[in-house]
């Protein structure tokens, strides 16, 4: 099993001696600070808002769990975006890779049958600085309310696309949860089950 690079970006105006999320993942090596290409509307806010996080390369992946399986994480904890159209409305659904959004679960909670997954060109045109498909799950950033799957909130981190196939952003749960105020509940269904 190879080991994936470790590079810890820290708000700019973080100057302490020792890392501040050596909690994260002690066993991975030396930290370094440097300039990323995830979408600048991503990196302003988690810097302003004095957020660690790890930025996480891995080969271009273009499906979550392909993304976990790379950067050998488990599913669970790697956190995928999917974008849903509610009557005339978008919403972020934040869930495990491993898992598909449930439409009738999301028709029943927000009490239509208007629920659809958002297309490519719509998905496009509300994250324009981000490749299709690695959509970080920062809603709240682009506009759009965020309502995240219950099971992701009981693990200690979150790990999911950071705007590109070529970089993941982990970070701790409850950094994200302050960030985007989620709707939490539970809207998935296991990948095998028909939704």
């Amino acid at each position: 099993m190879s080991t994936i690079p470790r590079i810890v970006v820290y708000p700019p105006s973080w100057t302490g001696s020792s890392s501040p999320t050596n909690d994260l993942l002690p066993e991975v090596g030396h930290h370094r600070r440097i300039a990323m290409p995830i979408p600048q509307t991503v990196k302003t806010r988690l810097d302003r808002e004095h957020v660690h996080y790890d930025v996480l390369p891995h080969p271009q992946a273009f499906r979550a769990t392909a993304v976990a399986r790379t950067l050998h994480v488990p599913e669970q904890q790697m956190a995928k975006a999917v974008i849903v159209k509610v009557k005339t409305q978008f919403v972020t659904t934040v869930l495990p890779a491993k898992w598909r959004v449930d439409l009738p679960c999301l028709r029943k909670m927000f009490g239509t049958h208007r629920v659809r997954l958002a297309t490519e060109q719509e998905i496009k045109g509300l994250f324009p600085d981000c490749e299709l498909g690695a959509m970080p799950p920062f809603g709240t950033l682009y506009g759009l309310p965020v309502y995240v799957d219950r099971s992701l909130t009981g693990d200690g981190q979150i790990i999911f696309e950071g705007g590109t196939h070529s970089e993941a952003i982990r970070m701790r749960y409850w950094d994200f949860a302050a960030l985007v105020f989620p709707v939490v509940a539970d809207f998935h269904c296991e990948s095998m089950a028909r939704c």
